[in-house]
């Protein structure tokens, strides 16, 4: 069984390092590059950051594996071992146009279980942190159980454009629960939507399509403060492929999911 606290102390030193090396780049030019559509955007910055991730990680523990993003790390098929999914930035459109509201993303999972999380909120300097049983804490004060609510006194993440036409839920799916809430945000980092979450600035967040790496460390913090992590049809989340995701406080994801999601029968 792998020394987690040991490699908990060099996910936080790395992850702040990488922070520091961001932060740097911010005077610089940045490579701007598409990757699936012309909103889907990497930059140097990106790449840099998870190489760096990956040269730490092979150089102390070579045994492990990487599933990366940016896909400099390894091509899996199984979490079978000691695995780190990382995002380098999460959030990339506001990194490269506000130069805010984006957070390195890492989980840490041994054989399939989520063992350590870690989002680092770059410019802020809030590093959000959990190792499995041991409770969730931001910048070492310990954030709180999450205790259940009802829908209408909640605030649902949720980006507008599942309200709107498009390819993935029909729009008539949620807009009676945009209408139900007491208000939506979306902040255009599914990290920090996790986060928000945790320490309650929100209630829930709902999206038809994440990669692991965007949500990887998120579920392991929000399930230790008594969160629910499923996708849209409250099925397990799908470490390996390409997800919907929908987290919740208790209560809240009871009731959206029978209220206004059907239990997946859409």
């Amino acid at each position: 069984m792998a020394n987690m606290h040991e490699i908990d102390t060099y996910a936080k030193q790395w992850i702040k390092e990488a922070g520091e090396r961001i932060r740097a780049s911010f005077p610089n030019t940045l490579n701007i590059k598409t990757k699936s559509n012309p909103n889907d955007l990497v930059t140097n910055i990106d790449q840099e950051t998870e190489q760096y991730f990956i040269e730490k990680i092979k150089t102390t523990y070579p045994d492990h594996k990487i599933l990366g993003e940016e896909g400099y790390g390894d091509k899996l098929t199984d979490l079978s071992g000691v695995v780190w999914i990382i995002d380098p930035i999460d959030g990339t459109m506001n990194f490269i146009h506000q130069q805010r509201n984006f957070a390195i993303s890492i989980g840490i999972y041994e054989d399939g279980v989520g063992k350590i999380g870690l989002i680092y909120d770059v410019v802020l300097d809030e590093l959000y942190h959990v190792v499995k049983g041991q409770g969730v804490f931001v910048n070492g004060e310990e954030l709180q159980i999450l205790e259940s609510k009802s829908v209408s006194e909640s605030i649902i993440a949720l980006n507008a454009t599942w309200v709107t036409e498009n390819r993935r839920l029909p729009p008539e799916l949620l807009s009676p629960l945009v209408k139900e809430a007491r208000g939506t945000r979306s902040y255009g980092s599914a990290a920090l939507e996790m986060v928000y979450l945790a320490s309650g600035r929100i209630d829930a967040y709902i999206t038809p399509r994440l990669a692991p790496w965007d949500f990887a460390a998120g579920i392991i913090m929000i399930e230790e403060l008594g969160g629910i992590a499923t996708d849209l049809r409250g099925e397990a989340l799908d470490l390996l492929n390409q997800s919907s995701v929908f987290v919740a406080r208790p209560g809240v994801h009871s009731e959206i999911m029978h209220r206004y999601l059907k239990d997946g029968r859409w």
